[in-house]
């Protein structure tokens, strides 16, 4: 949106342009206003006034007025001796724009908020973030896949982890058994202390951030500049549910993982295995696991040495021969086939 820039809208909410003005009192008038119409006021979408209808991205819908309110208050409270003319605007103009919108229903959560937001950018992802954390008082759960954690990720939410934990709040994350073996993620631990309690498991659910169970971050679209803000109790409630359910099937980060009973077979290659025999691509069991492309396939040509198999067809007989292709083993000895019975290590 060249020309439009945040140089030509050097402003507040509390103090809109004359244009962003008409533009979102049209929305809190109607509801919603069509994007393109904010496209000459791209300061509406800045200071989050207007934010992407979850029903039809085509469209934008107004950030109520109270909402806007309780932002603002917040944010003028570290400077208020300094900003006492600015908060009397800012009442006068969420009073303007409530009164024009008192025939649209009021969301069910009230001063919360919708019960799904769109919130587009990391900029946005990371004050939403910010503030349930302040909110938080009890209890966070996470749930965060990709395998080994970056230190540039970790690092990202230490300020809101460090925070929490100073209000004893307790927390529960579960990863991918592959981030067992990220330095990062120890160390992360062991700053945080008995605050934090983790988990793994050979495959997660796509991340999930919950808070005090009363509101839910979820990604919007795969490479996460975009993210979905969920304060509806079922909604809420159903992905508590998700989470506790794997929690009880996750293994504690201070425990090690289970034997195979299959010597020369890794917990990992025992789920690619089992992968391999849902008929999965290398790429889809990498992402899966959370671990590389090149990793997995070194891991599958293993598996195939070990159970003596020439071709990927062949392997697939083998796993199934094997028994590798359904609930992992327990057991502590199994014959390979081709080969003669092995006790597990």
């Amino acid at each position: 949106m060249a020309g439009h820039g945040a140089d030509e809208h050097p402003h507040g909410a509390d103090r809109l342009c004359e244009a962003g003005d008409r533009v979102y009192s049209r929305a809190v008038r109607r509801g919603r206003v069509p994007r393109r119409d904010a496209e000459p006021v791209p300061c509406l979408l800045e200071l989050a006034l207007l934010h992407p209808d979850p029903d039809d991205m085509d469209w934008l819908v107004p950030t109520s007025p109270q909402e806007v309110m309780t932002r603002l208050l917040r944010g003028m409270h570290d400077e208020v001796s300094a900003s006492q003319r600015r908060v009397g605007s800012a009442v006068a103009a969420v009073e303007w724009y409530a009164g024009l919108g008192r025939q649209v229903r009021p969301a069910a959560s009230g001063a919360e908020g919708p019960a799904i937001r769109v919130l587009d950018g990391l900029a946005r992802i990371q004050a939403a973030m910010d503030e349930a954390t302040q909110a938080c008082t009890t209890e966070v759960l996470t749930v965060q896949p990709g395998g080994i954690r970056r230190e540039a990720e970790l690092s990202e939410g230490l300020h809101r982890a460090l925070a929490l934990r100073g209000r004893g709040v307790r927390m529960r994350d579960l990863y991918t058994h592959v981030a067992r073996h990220g330095q990062g993620l120890l160390t992360y631990l062991e700053l945080m202390g008995d605050a934090v309690e983790a988990r793994t498991l050979d495959e997660v659910i796509d991340r999930l951030i919950l808070f005090d169970r009363t509101v839910a971050f979820i990604p919007a679209n795969s490479d996460r500049t975009m993210a979905l803000e969920l304060r509806h109790p079922a909604i809420v409630e159903y992905l508590v549910t998700v989470f506790e359910r794997l929690w009880r099937l996750a293994i504690p980060l201070t425990a090690p993982l289970p034997d195979t009973g299959i010597e020369g077979i890794s917990h990992r290659e025992q789920s690619i295995a089992a992968l391999l025999a849902e008929g999965h691509q290398d790429a889809v069991i990498a992402e899966r696991l959370g671990i590389s492309v090149r990793t997995c396939r070194a891991h599958i040509a293993r598996l195939s040495e070990t159970l003596g198999a020439a071709s990927r067809t062949q392997l697939g007989v083998r796993i199934a021969q094997a028994g590798l292709d359904g609930p992992q083993h327990s057991s502590a000895s199994v014959s390979v086939p081709g080969r003669e019975s092995r006790t597990a290590r």
